[in-house]
């Protein structure tokens, strides 16, 4: 968890960049962290965004890239 921002660090740099999979391990990350409320929140906007990057910067709001 970073402690600054109390959002959890997710490995995300790296990975394959598909959304999806993207959105899967920042989910998996904040459920890990007892944050599913924050995860089921994060899905819905990022399911409805309208762009990679609107995603992308929308995941950033819930955890930590690194």
């Amino acid at each position: 968890m970073n402690k600054s921002t109390n959002k959890p660090e997710c490995k995300l740099i790296g990975e394959d960049s598909n959304i999806f999979n993207l959105l899967s391990k920042a989910s998996r990350t904040l459920k890990d962290n007892g944050m599913k409320d924050e995860a089921d929140e994060m899905w819905k906007r990022v399911t409805s965004s309208g762009s990679f990057d609107e995603a992308l910067c929308i995941i950033g709001e819930y955890v930590t890239i690194v």
